[in-house]
C-alpha cells in the first residue's frame, strides 16, 4: 500500500531555514540532538552562537563549527542557498539544472554547477539486497548513433551502457558500466539480487546463463513485438529510463560519462524515496553527514 508523502511546500521553507543561523542551528542539532559535548570540560554544555561566524562557543573558549566535514566545508556561499538548492533537487521529478539555481539564487554557474555537484555526493546509496519479483533491463544514456534493432549502440558508439534492476513495488539500483557482456552482468545481478529471486528480461543472450545461477528467469520477447505476457515484461525498469532520459535529456540536455553515475544516483534516490511519508526535501536533508 502506498503511503502519501507529507507536503512540503516553499512556504514551509521559508518559514522553517529564513536565514543562515536557522541552518546553522538545524545542523548543530542533527549532529547532537542531546547538546553539544566539550571536548575539554568533557561534558555537554551549552554552546553559544558566535555573531556572524558559523560557529557554537562554550563558556571555555571550545569552537564547534556544525559545517566542518559536511559538503559546506570552507564554503562562502549562504547555507541559505545551499539549503534551498537541496530543497529544489528534491521537490522535483526530472531535476534542476545549475543555470536555473543560478537564476533563482543568483550565485555564479560555476558555484551553482558545484553546489549541485557536492549535493548529489549525498544521494550514493546501497539499495540492498533485492528478492521476490525484479526486472532487469540495459540502457544506453548519450549522443544517438545507430545501433542494432534492440537499440545497443555500434561498435566504438559513445554511448554509457546502464545496468537497471528493479524490484516491483520496490526500489530501483543503477549502475553505468564498462559494457553489458556477461562477465560484466551477471556479476552485477550475483551482488544485488537474493538467490531463487524471479527475474524478468528481455530476450538479450546475455541474461541466458541467470536460470543457471540460481535464480527464476523469465524472457519476455520485444524483437517479436512481446511486451506483456501474463506477469511477464520490463515496464517498471523501462518507466524509470523513461523517467532518466526525460530528465537528463530535458533538464540536463547532455552529461558526461565522467559524472553519468552521480546523476543516476540523483534519480534513483527520489524514486526509492517516493513512497515515504517523511518529505523528500527531509530525508535529503538526513542524508548530511
Amino acid at each position: 500500500m502506498n503511503t502519501k508523502q507529507a507536503k512540503y511546500t516553499g512556504k514551509t521553507f521559508a518559514k522553517e531555514f529564513p536565514d543562515n543561523d536557522a541552518c546553522l542551528e538545524w545542523l548543530k542539532n542533527k549532529h547532537y540532538p542531546n547538546g553539544v559535548e566539550c571536548p575539554i570540560c568533557k561534558t555537554v554544555k551549552k554552546h553559544y552562537k558566535v555573531a556572524k561566524r558559523p560557529c557554537y562557543k562554550c563558556e571555555c573558549g571550545h569552537e564547534y563549527y556544525p559545517t566542518a566535514g559536511t559538503i559546506f566545508h570552507k564554503s562562502t556561499t549562504p547555507l541559505t542557498v545551499w539549503f534551498e538548492a537541496m530543497f529544489w533537487m528534491a521537490t522535483t521529478r526530472s531535476g534542476h539544472s545549475a543555470k536555473e539555481l543560478q537564476r533563482r539564487t543568483g550565485v555564479t554557474y560555476k558555484t551553482a554547477w558545484r553546489m549541485f555537484k557536492q549535493i548529489r555526493t549525498l544521494l550514493d546509496e546501497n539499495a540492498g539486497m533485492f528478492t521476490n519479483e525484479v526486472e532487469i533491463d540495459e540502457t544506453y544514456i548519450g549522443g544517438k548513433r545507430r545501433g542494432d534493432n534492440q537499440g545497443r549502440p555500434a561498435e566504438g558508439s559513445h554511448k554509457v551502457p546502464v545496468i537497471g534492476i528493479a524490484q516491483r513495488n520496490g526500489k530501483v539500483s543503477v549502475k553505468a558500466v564498462a559494457n553489458v557482456k556477461r562477465s560484466t552482468v551477471m556479476p552485477l545481478i550475483a551482488k544485488n539480487v537474493t538467490r531463487r529471486t524471479m527475474i524478468y528480461t528481455d530476450e538479450y543472450s546475455v541474461y541466458d546463463k541467470v536460470e543457471d545461477a540460481g535464480f527464476g528467469h523469465i524472457k519476455c520477447n520485444h524483437a517479436a513485438g512481446e511486451y506483456v505476457v501474463g506477469s511477464a515484461h520490463t515496464n517498471t525498469i523501462e518507466g524509470f529510463w523513461s523517467l532518466v532520459k526525460r530528465g537528463i535529456g530535458g533538464v540536463y540536455h547532455a552529461v558526461s560519462p565522467k559524472y553519468l553515475q552521480s546523476y543516476l544516483n540523483e534519480y534513483q534516490f527520489r524514486y526509492n524515496h517516493r513512497l515515504e511519508e517523511r518529505p523528500m526535501f527531509l530525508t535529503v536533508l538526513n542524508q548530511i553527514q
